[in-house]
């Protein structure tokens, strides 16, 4: 008798076509070349459908996202303020990238960016008779340490116990709040109304790109830490196991790899480059610690990750995205009658069309696991 022909029988089997879908996806998902597609896709359709939006509700998108270009790059000090605006999302882009890469979800950008803010002003303050160049030096690098021991205490937490770095992160961004605040409301408070602390001294400040502009040379430090994040995931032990972990954290250990101590290592380098931005937007923008600095840079620093697809070389690229779009809605607000919180809902049309991917591959698994 002859066998019924079984060819492409396994399609149909209950998750056959699924899991080549799923195997298909997590392929193109690690290449840098689809991060970059995806992006630019993710873009694009976020502009269609923004536009659509506009005229339903009886506004001209050539006019708005016209405002938007010009609010972000019509002057030099337009691209001034985009670039300020962009740059400490390079650093909480480089912290949500960097654990990412180990398999693990860093909300923490924004504690860890305080920490490292409130590190850094304190050496800003304390004379220590060095030059302009190393003072500066050693108080970046007290806000990238504080941001790194946030981190890590994140990163024992998650190994050490097994709870779920994304609550963790959380609790510790309302914790790393209330302290940095209490700081500077009483034991840190410097003279006046508003809760901050003392200027740093001038020989621990960044100095500025032009004049008229808050814009500092930290922009160039985080083109540096970029460089510095790649070469760590792409040439070294440690970064061979962050990836090895974060692919399959079972079969890393199987092999080998200390799991647990990749975990804490590579949420301190995500705390330390967090900080390391904290301490930039002190020294260079604000010059003190001042209470509320940040609007959600930490959180804003997750989609331009995203966007990114937790690629480092592409950081610089979503992050000059977010800074043109609140340069562009802030000029939209302050100089015509279109909607600058237009430039919101760009933001999150963008990072829900760069993460269905990401959210088609979660589902898939927790569907396969079932």
């Amino acid at each position: 008798m002859t066998k019924p022909d079984t060819a492409g029988s396994s399609d149909l089997e209950p998750g056959g076509l699924a899991s080549d879908v799923k195997r298909s996806l997590r392929r193109l998902l690690s290449r840098s070349w689809f991060g970059a597609a995806s992006s630019v896709g993710a873009l694009v359709l976020s502009a269609v459908v923004g536009s659509v939006l506009l005229l339903i509700y009886g506004y001209s998108p050539v006019e708005v996202y016209g405002g938007i270009l010009t609010g972000a790059f019509g002057s030099r000090n337009a691209i001034a303020e985009t670039l300020l605006k962009a740059t400490p999302l390079i650093f909480t882009g480089l912290a949500m990238a960097v654990a990412s890469r180990a398999g693990l979800f860093n909300i923490g950008g924004e504690g860890q960016l305080v920490v490292g803010a409130l590190g850094a002003a304190m050496m800003g303050t304390v004379d220590l008779g060095l030059p302009g160049v190393l003072h500066g030096a050693a108080a970046l690098a007290v806000g990238c340490l504080a941001g790194a021991a946030w981190g890590a205490l994140a990163g024992w937490i998650r190994a050490q116990f097994g709870a779920h770095e994304v609550i963790v992160t959380i609790m510790l961004n309302y914790i790393a709040l209330l302290l940095t605040s209490y700081m500077v409301n009483y034991p840190w408070k410097a003279e006046g109304m508003v809760a901050q602390s003392t200027r740093v001294l001038s020989t621990a400040e960044l100095p500025r790109i032009m004049n008229g502009s808050q814009l500092s040379y930290g922009i160039l430090i985080g083109i540096l830490a970029i460089a510095v994040v790649s070469f760590v995931i792409r040439r070294t032990i440690l970064g061979f196991e962050m990836r090895a972990v974060g692919f399959n954290a079972s079969a890393a250990e199987t092999g080998g790899v200390r799991t647990p101590l990749v975990m804490i290592a590579a949420m301190a380098l995500a705390g330390a480059m967090a900080g390391l931005g904290g301490g930039v937007e002190v020294l260079g923008v604000h010059r003190r610690f001042i209470q509320g600095f940040s609007p959600g840079f930490g959180y804003d620093g997750i989609a331009v990750s995203v966007l990114a697809n937790d690629q480092p070389w592409l950081i610089p690229v979503t992050a000059v995205l977010f800074g043109a779009l609140r340069a562009g809605g802030a000029y939209l607000d302050r100089t015509t009658g279109l909607p600058g919180d237009f430039t919101l809902l760009i933001q999150g049309l963008v990072i829900f069309f760069a993460a269905s991917p990401r959210i088609f591959a979660a589902l898939t698994d927790r569907r396969d696991r079932r």
